[in-house]
């Protein structure tokens, strides 16, 4: 999935299948998750302050993506050896205490972040109904910070024009967090 150098989103990558398991006792594969007019895949963790700031956006957008015929699943991929709030354990205890409506998916071998081309938490990868990408912006402009009045739901609007439409917005602002812990990196 290489980009050029200031492109945002690879139109039309098709998304990788994966078997992963979530929170809730279950396994999830991309079908499962999938809406008949795309899916949001939301790379997240559990200590990030960026995924942190964001868990009630988080949740009313998967809500609202999902009533408009989008799935939505979130995976966390992070290695816990440098953070041990990324655990499977409180993955549990964050998608409970954030009241997830959504799948929150364990990635423990971090080949399905690697396959998405995954760079920070959060990252967010848009597909339309084809499971073609459509979408690899931010949340929304606020970041970490509280979202102010009358701001753009950026994921939430592309997400909406790409089921109504199939594809999503030539611009797109990339989304920005903390670095992927890697195993690779881990000494």
């Amino acid at each position: 999935m290489p980009l050029t150098q200031g492109e945002v989103c690879d139109f039309g990558w098709k998304a990788v299948d994966f078997t992963l398991p979530a929170t809730d006792g279950k396994t999830y594969t991309l079908a499962d998750v999938s809406g008949p007019k795309g899916v949001m895949i939301a790379v997240i963790c559990n200590h990030c302050p960026y995924v942190k700031a964001i868990h009630e956006r988080l949740v009313r957008d998967a809500d609202d993506l999902r009533a408009i015929g989008v799935g939505f699943a979130a995976i966390m991929c992070n290695h816990p050896h440098n953070y041990p709030e990324d655990t499977f354990e409180t993955m549990i205890e964050v998608a409970e205490a954030q009241g997830y409506t959504f799948p929150y998916l364990y990635d423990e071998s971090q080949e399905v972040a690697k396959a998405y081309g995954a760079v920070c938490t959060p990252d967010f990868f848009g597909f339309n109904g084809d499971h073609e990408l459509q979408y690899r912006g931010r949340i929304d402009e606020a970041g970490q910070d509280p979202i102010r009045p009358g701001a753009r739901r950026e994921l939430y609007e592309a997400m909406k024009l790409v089921a109504e439409t199939g594809k999503g917005p030539e611009a797109q602002t990339v989304s920005i967090g903390c670095s992927i812990e890697w195993l690779d990196d881990v000494a």
